[in-house]
């Protein structure tokens, strides 16, 4: 018997009761190319659907990253062949206003690639996220990289937590989401100072 979902997780149930793995695919992958959907909550809800023996955890997890990276791949795809014009156009209708499109396109732009990865963790930047590196111009194949290991670092978290605390999953999320930005920031710190380091010695090199 599938366990009582807490909180907001609760809504979920007759979804992932009916459809199974097929909803934690489809709500992740529209979420990731702007929709707003519950991917995130979906996740954890399977998660611990998982748990209790309902779902297969190993299922869900490479289910949600196929899911997490062909929905921002689709976003890049508009992104790259619509342009800003159509994120202006048809935006709104998904709540991404140009506003706030101009201010997670700003947030890219000042922190680029590395911030493919640590996006996924960051509500609105998640979901603009690949429409966002298209618009920008970030190759594919950099892009590609970059957002598999956000939607496996992700989906590893989510997945995990809410496989191994069950229902006390609500207190959990609220701490993190609570503490996120601090953990975004301080990865965003440490892949910058690899990065400059990198550089540095690169640098090096070519005047010895």
């Amino acid at each position: 018997m599938a366990p009582p979902l807490p909180g907001p997780l609760a809504a979920l149930a007759p979804l992932l009761d009916d459809y199974g793995y097929l909803a934690v695919g489809v709500v992740i992958c529209i979420e990731d190319f702007g929709v707003p959907v519950p991917g995130e909550t979906i996740l954890i809800a399977a998660a611990v659907y998982a748990g209790a023996g309902q779902l297969n955890i190993i299922l869900v997890a490479v289910i949600a990253v196929l899911a997490a990276v062909l929905g921002d791949n689709i976003g890049y795809l508009i992104g790259r062949t619509g342009g800003r014009a159509f994120v202006h156009r048809w935006g709104r209708y998904v709540f991404l206003t140009p506003a706030r499109f101009q201010k997670a396109e700003d947030f890219f732009t000042r922190h680029g690639g590395k911030i493919v990865t640590v996006a996924r963790f960051i509500e609105g930047l998640r979901q603009a996220n690949g429409i966002i590196a298209g618009t920008s111009g970030m190759p594919w194949r950099r892009f590609l990289v970059f957002n598999t290991l956000g939607a496996v670092l992700w989906v590893g978290l989510w997945a995990s937590l809410g496989y191994l605390t069950g229902t006390h999953i609500g207190t959990i999320y609220e701490q993190i989401s609570r503490y996120t930005i601090w953990v975004v920031v301080a990865v965003a710190v440490a892949l910058a100072v690899f990065v400059a380091r990198r550089l540095l010695k690169r640098r090096r090199n070519r005047e010895q």
